[in-house]
Parts: structure tokens; sequence; C-alpha cells
């Protein structure tokens, strides 16, 4: 990530225009682009400050603040999927968001939500074609072998 200008420069750029030369003449003098001189007078006659903002991405996620709404949702259903909890997140709170989201939610929070254990194989269902041996490599599903 690129790094914010120095103070200094900011400082000189503001001086130039507080002491009449137009915002784009003080942008040409000191090497920046016209819109950036123009961004820094019209934040320090807002705030007096030269201070750059914060840089990156805002920390926290717009899920946080129904925290307590999303773990009831699972606490009282086990078995909801995470579409179904975007669903009532848009019906009851009127949060979009889509399963994903809801997924790094849960995985910040080191939680895993799995809709149920996971299950042995099963012994009596079919796991090869009708026709063929047992441990045969001829079924429609196995590749052919060079």
């Amino acid at each position: 990530m690129a790094r914010a200008y120095g103070m200094d420069l900011r400082r000189r750029v503001v001086d130039a225009i507080e002491a009449g030369l137009s915002a784009r003449m003080a942008a040409d003098r000191f090497s920046v682009a016209p819109s950036t001189a123009i961004n820094w007078h019209r934040h320090w006659r807002e705030t007096g400050s030269l201070d750059p903002g914060r840089q990156g991405k805002p920390s926290g996620s717009k899920l946080d603040e129904h925290e307590a709404f999303i773990l009831g949702l699972v606490e009282d259903n086990k078995d909801i999927a995470l579409h179904e909890i975007a669903a009532k997140l848009a019906a009851e709170r009127g949060v979009r968001t889509c399963a994903a989201t809801l997924w790094y939610f849960f995985s910040r929070r080191g939680l895993t939500h799995k809709k149920r254990q996971a299950m042995p194989p099963s012994n009596s269902a079919r796991t090869s074609s009708p026709g063929g041996k047992t441990g045969s490599t001829d079924s429609l599903t196995s590749t052919p072998s060079d």
C-alpha cells in the first residue's frame, strides 16, 4: 500500500494556497495532483488539521452489530443453513448479505457452522455400478489406465 504524503509537503501546499496561489498552480509548483491540493486545502479549512486519513479497509463487519441475533438463530435451530440465516437477516433486520459473508463472520469468531455431524459411510448403500464386481475398476466412473 502506498504511503501518505509527508506533513511538510502538505503544509507547504496549503500555505501557498493561503498566500494567494490557486490550488492548481500550487499543485503544479509542488508536483502533486490538483485534486490532491484541493482536497488538502478543503480538509484544512474544515478541520484545521493536515493529518492524513486512515488508509486501508475499515475494521469490522456490517454483521457485528447483529451478532446476538445471528448466534441466537443458530442456537434455536442448529440445522439452519447460511443462506437461511441471510434470508432471516434481510427479512427481520433489513440487512442484505450473502452466505460467504456469514461464513467469514463465523470464522472470525472461531466458530464452525456445520448443519450436522459427519456421518459414517453407509453399509447398505450401493457404492459401485450394479453389474460390476467387488473391487472392479470397470465402473462407469473410473478412469482408464494408461
